[in-house]
């Protein structure tokens, strides 16, 4: 989403600095120098090119992005610091997703081909036989829906959906319709509903279809992603809900016939990979503990097309912050702190930050080793001189100190204005919630965010490395190099603030 400066930037005015940061260095190391923008405009292109095709978690493309991560940190002179002397801490996530092979739906003995034909909105299993009955819009109340298979038209979304912003139009607009419609149905007793698309999201629906196959992805035994009790989206409606090309229409209208829904769902371990790999400190006591820069390596692979390309690149997010990693890599190796550095890529954190999850419940060095967290998501669009920082004001704060450390940072390098609005619990994106440093926040270990925020393409095939501005990038990465560096230095590690909680 594109804003004017003058709208995007809050100055953010720093609390005083803290003991923390009086008792670290406050000069700019030699070592920035070796963060260049030639680097980083090169290990985007390849990392983010469309020989990585999208680096989708639990892919071989993954995989192969995250070997090639890995070679860069061993050439960079980054020892390994995952399990069995490797960079990698190997875990699985699991998938939960509707059953092509086992699925069938069938419509007056008509079938229905899964996701061709027909796309569930959910991961349901479904097992009935009942007849239809056209609902119309479900506008008319006096229609018994009891016990039969609902069959209406798609409503328009209850507010506009902007025309820009994640995925395509077609597919927000599909998505809010169907939410829309099927809040006319709760409580009127249907076995199910088939919707039957408009003209916009029958556009969208090979990307209904895409996403929805692709099912839901967790993790066993990481860190909560929410809190207990946390309610994530209400629930349309009590029954199953099904999404139906237009050209349907005609077809199914007149009702009366018998629909035969089998639904089955199916579960399955996928590996996925962490990529770990440490700058020993130079300080014999302070060398174990560590400052922990996190990324992630994923992103959404090869999707539906949009404008003809169908490979979701993620230049920005989170090559960007990727490629910013070991350039801050270099910097260490050539001018080590008296602390420890990991770096730590996290993979699927597109599929529910699960990467940092795992991360976090099992540490490849013990959680209370770890003096700060910063993370960083998108550090290469958007206005010149705006950024935010994620994790700087109540309730998201958890270490002033640290705070100070990288507001310091900030004026030393990038001399950024800095967006306050992304950090309030109000902002509608929730966007401290929805990145790696969360897990760590939650188990009370310092930690930040670095970002720049979302943009027109976030999420499209159109986020290349062709539209990242890289002396941007560049001032990005130093800011969150000085940062470490201060941690790294500090004679104290910063402090959590006290009474801190970490509640949306």
């Amino acid at each position: 989403m594109r804003r004017t400066f003058a709208r995007l930037c809050l100055l953010f005015v720093a609390p005083p600095l803290g003991a923390a940061l009086a008792q670290s260095s406050s000069t700019v190391p030699a070592a920035i120098t070796a963060i260049t923008e030639r680097d980083l405009k090169r290990d985007l292109y390849l990392l983010a090119g469309d020989a990585m095709r999208g680096r989708e978690a639990g892919t071989l493309d993954e995989m192969r992005a995250s070997m090639w991560i890995a070679e860069q940190l061993r050439l960079t002179g980054v020892k390994p610091a995952g399990t069995d002397g490797s960079f990698f801490q190997w875990w699985n996530m699991r998938r939960t997703r509707v059953s092509t092979g086992s699925s069938s739906i069938r419509i007056g003995g008509r079938p229905l081909a899964l996701w061709t034909d027909i796309s569930p909105n959910g991961v349901v299993a479904t097992e009935l036989s009942a007849p239809t009955v056209w609902a119309g819009d479900g506008s008319d109340s006096t229609v018994d829906l009891h016990g039969k298979v609902a069959i209406a038209t798609l409503s328009p979304p209850a507010t506009a959906v902007k025309t820009a912003g994640t995925y395509s139009y077609e597919y927000r607009y599909a998505t809010a319709a169907m939410f829309a419609t099927a809040l006319r149905f709760q409580r009127r007793g249907a076995a199910a509903l088939i919707l039957v698309a408009d003209s916009v999201a029958d556009t969208g629906f090979d990307a209904v279809a895409t996403l929805r196959a692709r099912g839901t992805y967790d993790v066993e035994g990481g860190v909560p992603r929410f809190r207990a009790g946390t309610v994530i989206a209400p629930a349309a409606a009590a029954v199953p809900v099904f999404l139906v090309r237009r050209a349907m229409l005609s077809t199914l209208r007149s009702g009366a016939e018998t629909a035969s829904i089998s639904v089955r769902i199916e579960s399955f371990d996928s590996p996925s990979v962490n990529i770990v790999g440490v700058v020993p400190g130079t300080d014999p006591k302070l060398r174990h503990q560590y400052v922990l820069f996190s990324s992630h390596q994923d992103h959404d692979g090869v999707r539906y097309v949009i404008n003809g390309d169908s490979i979701w690149n993620g230049a920005d997010d989170n090559g960007s912050v990727s490629v910013a990693l070991l350039a801050i890599a270099r910097a260490f190796v050539r001018q080590p702190g008296q602390r420890s550095v990991l770096f730590v890529y996290h993979g699927a954190e597109e599929r529910g930050l699960l990467g940092s999850r795992y991360h976090a419940a099992h540490p490849v060095v013990p959680l209370e080793s770890i003096a700060a967290v910063l993370n960083g998501d998108m550090i290469g669009r958007n206005h010149p001189d705006s950024a935010s920082l994620m994790g700087i004001q109540p309730p998201h704060r958890n270490s002033s100190e640290l705070v100070a450390m990288a507001l310091k940072a900030n004026a030393l390098t990038g001399r950024f204005k800095l967006d306050s609005l992304w950090d309030r619990p109000t902002h509608p994106e929730g966007w401290y919630f929805r990145s790696d440093h969360l897990p760590y926040a939650r188990l009370n270990v310092p930690a930040l965010e670095y970002s720049t925020n979302l943009h027109a393409d976030y999420h499209t095939p159109r986020d290349e490395p062709s539209r990242i501005d890289y002396a941007k990038l560049t001032r990005m990465t130093k800011w969150m190099y000085l940062t470490g560096w201060f941690v790294a230095n500090s004679a104290t590690r910063p402090a959590i603030d006290s009474g801190f909680q970490l509640e949306r």
